[in-house]
């Protein structure tokens, strides 16, 4: 090359093949890993929505499922009784529930001066003295025993004390109308023959929330009601929860409930197609207002046998009942106190439960 003239580079074409094989390897490298960033996104996405969202033709609103086992955490009634928090995240797919506790659910019992006697003080014996503030009793004469037993939580409905459908929903009607003056989220109906498992019930109520519309509870019947429409030309069909199990509404649905069922129009509802206050309410719900009942296994009424409620899941459980048929008892099979001073095992189930109250045998010590 002379000088002065501008230097002239060539590439070394022995040299081109080996570098285009470099790049293609190197792009090949990375669409590889590319590609598998991608599945693993997409596929671990997709496993954790499945586990939140109901598949194709699951029915959305027909029972709840308690999947926690009492080895995944500490005991929910060793909790309620040590004073720690009962609030649990939601189990849905929804948006978080606000955090619900006891103070969020009122809790109403319908009685009659007949069972005040015979069945309220095992009730104030037992699951009332966890849930003291929260729980009232509705019935139908004054009594200044159980008005003093329960800390001013008796009220007198002023309904008639018989057992008919009319007295039954004016009673109904009555604990409706209490809750709706409250600030509760949540109101939660049962029966004098009931226990209420307190603890369960509030965990259970933290996974819906009371801000959307909720007719949570247990059928009797293996279908679904009909009766005849107002007109005589069709038959109404729909479901209803057992008052005898207990059952709870959302302030949400109660609110939508109002113009139909506050002021004592629960009463006249009743009243036409006939029918007692657990019907009545199933009425309203489903069949006026178009929301469907929650199916909830946990609940539990003297009309199912309380024998089959297996000892391992009792505490999973949220209401349980008994009755006398003839010579024999329906309750809950469970050891602990003398059947002579037990008969509808409450104590005993009581103890099981909470084994730190003074009254239990073999009382565990804190």
């Amino acid at each position: 090359m002379d000088k002065g003239e501008p230097a002239v580079f060539t590439l070394d074409k022995t040299k081109m093949p080996r570098c285009r094989r470099l790049f293609q390897l190197l792009l090949f490298a990375v669409f590889v890993l590319y590609m598998g960033l991608l599945f693993y996104h997409n596929y671990y996405s997709r496993g954790s929505l499945s586990q939140q969202v109901p598949l194709k033709g699951r029915p959305l609103l027909k029972k709840h499922i308690f999947e926690r086992t009492l080895s995944q955490q500490p005991s929910i009634n060793d909790q309620y009784e040590n004073g720690l928090s009962t609030e649990v995240s939601s189990a849905t797919a929804t948006i978080r529930p606000p955090a619900t506790t006891l103070d969020d659910v009122f809790i109403s019992v319908k009685t009659t001066k007949s069972y005040h006697s015979s069945r309220l003080p095992i009730i104030l014996k037992t699951w009332f003295q966890l849930a003291k503030r929260q729980t009232w009793f509705f019935t139908d004469t004054d009594d200044e025993e159980f008005q003093l037993k329960t800390n001013g939580h008796m009220i007198n409905t002023n309904c008639s004390s018989s057992h008919n459908r009319k007295a039954l929903c004016c009673k109904m009607s009555v604990e409706f109308d209490t809750f709706l003056n409250t600030d509760k989220k949540w109101f939660c109906h049962f029966d004098d023959d009931n226990y209420v498992n307190v603890p369960r019930l509030v965990r259970f109520l933290a996974d819906y929330n009371p801000r959307e519309d909720w007719y949570l509870g247990k059928p009797s019947i293996q279908a679904p009601l009909e009766i005849v429409s107002k007109d005589k030309k069709s038959m109404v069909r729909f479901w209803f929860a057992t008052g005898g199990a207990g059952f709870c509404l959302s302030r949400a649905l109660a609110l939508k409930m109002m113009p139909l069922a506050s002021d004592g129009k629960f009463i006249s509802i009743g009243e036409r197609i006939r029918l007692p206050d657990d019907v009545t309410m199933g009425y309203i719900i489903e069949h006026l207002i178009k929301k469907p009942l929650t199916v909830i296994d946990e609940f539990h009424s003297h009309l199912e046998p309380m024998k089959f409620i297996r000892k391992d899941l009792i505490e999973q459980q949220i209401s349980f009942s008994y009755a006398k048929l003839k010579e024999e008892w329906n309750v809950v099979r469970i050891d602990g106190i003398d059947e002579k001073f037990d008969q509808n095992r409450f104590l005993s189930l009581h103890c099981f439960l909470f084994p730190r109250f003074n009254f239990c045998p073999n009382r565990r010590k804190k």
